[in-house]
């Protein structure tokens, strides 16, 4: 069973800065495409981010840089630095395979709060 796990979350004023991971059991981790999502109170899920396994990146238009997507092979894991945030970064943050279509395991998800 594919487990996803997610952490870094928390509660941050406006214009702050956390560190996402995320640790998958993915069966050939390396090979995959991998995501960082989030839901919004009331809002669909939404890509914010997603990696392949070359290491290109591609982010939502509405992030304007703010945010780096990252991977380390060895360890499985996908990391999403978050820089400048903004109150309606406040979301619960996953990571899954991307692009969304292929997306089905969903791990618990982290918290993230930005407070003004």
């Amino acid at each position: 069973q594919v487990q996803l796990v997610e952490s870094g979350g928390g509660l941050v004023q406006a214009g702050g800065s956390l560190r996402l991971s995320c640790v998958s059991s993915v069966i050939d981790f390396k090979m995959k495409t991998m995501g960082w999502y989030r839901q919004a109170p009331g809002k669909q899920r939404e890509l914010v981010a997603r990696i392949d396994p070359a290491g290109n990146t591609n982010y939502a238009d509405f992030l304007k840089g703010r945010f780096t997507i990252s991977r380390e092979n060895a360890k499985n894991t996908v990391y999403l630095q978050m820089n400048s945030l903004k109150l309606e970064d406040t979301a619960v943050y996953y990571c899954d395979l991307a692009p969304p279509p292929l997306a089905r395991y969903w791990g618990q998800g982290t918290q993230v709060t930005v407070s003004s």
